[in-house]
């Protein structure tokens, strides 16, 4: 079985021999058949992939050639670590490759939605990505009720996170500073929790690293929602990339069977199943509906579960 965050790039060319002359770089930035890639002295250029396909994200160390000053084509990507990213029946859409780790910030208010949250970190699990929650506007009424609905991730060893981005900067970022150093952190999470004031309270020249040349990838296009890698220090040894906000967070790249195994707290009692093939719904001694029972699995995590099950279990290819 292969894990989600081992599918290779398509459309380009893969790593080889030959490619090797080439100079080594890293893309930061995409839009449509155009990406900016930062070469190792941090120049940046626009570049665009050889071919008629492609399947670059930011993230990705791509071979590149220079064909002018400011321009660059892209021959081929490099080996991934992983690759994070959501797919529905229709479409797939990649967020990011390479990562470290994952933040998914939630806040306070809006109240985030608990099925977003669990499919997030699925993804993450099914890539091999360490993940971790934030919760941000915790000086806002309501932070109790916000905080016992993350209860469940922190009983099942998840690393959770309390945060007031504005009302206490200072003290959120000595909070995060240490957990991102040296590291490649992916945010991601919906509208209004807060990213962009992360950016700017961790990142005070985000506006110069987005720059000229990745404004005018947008330039006479209605949206500028993309994902983003800014450099945390001058040494470009700690980045955050931001990533746009989402409705939906499709997971038809998962097996059915593979689910649960994906999902911490029914893992631990998967395996006190009768049946090895036990789908954890109906059958007959079944080790999760026994922990949900006993309070050991939370009764909306398996719900989530079923739900997510049942969308699986029904794909339409």
């Amino acid at each position: 079985m292969r894990r989600a965050g081992q599918r290779p790039a398509r459309g380009l060319g893969r790593m080889t021999a030959k490619h090797a002359h080439l100079k080594l770089g890293l893309v930061v930035r995409g839009h449509g058949r155009h990406y900016v890639v930062e070469d190792d002295t941090g120049r940046r250029r626009v570049c665009h992939p050889r071919g008629k396909k492609s399947d670059c994200v930011v993230g990705d160390q791509v071979r590149w050639a220079e064909v002018s000053s400011d321009e660059g084509v892209i021959e081929a990507v490099e080996p991934r670590r992983n690759l994070l990213f959501r797919q529905d029946e229709w479409k797939t859409k990649s967020f990011a490759a390479n990562l470290d780790q994952l933040l998914v910030l939630v806040a306070v208010e809006p109240v985030f939605s608990e099925s977003q949250l669990a499919r997030a970190l699925i993804a993450a699990e099914s890539a091999g990505i360490s993940a971790s929650i934030a919760l941000n506007k915790t000086d806002l009424p309501g932070v109790d009720a916000q905080r016992a609905r993350l209860q469940p991730y922190r009983e099942m060893g998840l690393h959770v996170m309390e945060l007031a981005l504005k009302a206490d900067p200072a003290g959120s970022r000595a909070l995060l500073a240490p957990w991102l150093e040296g590291k490649r952190t992916f945010v991601l999470g919906p509208s209004g929790t807060g990213k962009s004031t992360l950016i700017n309270l961790l990142i005070p020249d985000a506006l110069a690293q987005v720059g000229d040349i990745s404004q005018a990838l947008n330039s006479g296009r209605h949206t500028t929602t993309t994902t983003q890698w800014y450099w945390m220090d001058a040494q470009r040894r700690s980045a955050l990339i931001d990533s746009p906000g989402f409705q939906e967070f499709g997971l038809q790249q998962i097996e059915p069977a593979q689910l649960p195994l994906l999902m911490p707290d029914l893992r631990k009692h998967a395996g006190d199943c009768r049946f090895y093939n036990c789908s954890h719904q109906h059958e007959p001694g079944c080790g999760v509906r026994t922990a949900v029972d006993a309070g050991l699995i939370s009764a909306h995590r398996y719900r989530i579960y079923g739900e997510i099950l049942s969308e699986l279990s029904t794909r339409r290819w």
